[in-house]
């Protein structure tokens, strides 16, 4: 991992493999969902992985940009990664990206 401080918002390269089952595979963009607090507290951060062949179907794939290309976030395979996952940062993801992740979550998960 680099030495920048992982950041809400932040889209970054994770090695997401070993998998089981039906889990998301391999090195992909992810988003971290996780507040600074805990980004900066804890050896973990929460992402929600990047894909770009999946179709967006809200609200468990959700229409994203990542680096300026059409992506979905599979916001169903949400999960804590150790940071020592993370093998390169990408950008910063839009507002309207970042919002439009969490409401799904919240609606995938009836947090509301």
């Amino acid at each position: 991992m680099t030495a920048r401080q992982v950041q809400r918002g932040d889209v970054w390269w994770v090695s997401l493999d070993p998998t089981q089952g039906s889990e998301i595979r391999k090195t992909r963009p992810c988003l971290v969902l996780s507040h600074d607090t805990l980004n900066r507290l804890r050896r973990t951060v929460v992402v929600v992985p990047l894909s770009s062949t999946a179709e967006a179907h809200p609200p468990v794939t959700v229409a994203f940009r990542c680096q300026g290309k059409p992506a979905v976030a599979v916001v169903d395979q949400i999960r804590a990664v150790a940071k020592h996952r993370l093998k390169g940062w990408l950008e910063v993801a839009d507002s309207q990206g970042l919002k439009a992740v969490a409401e799904a979550l919240v609606a995938i998960l009836q947090l509301s």
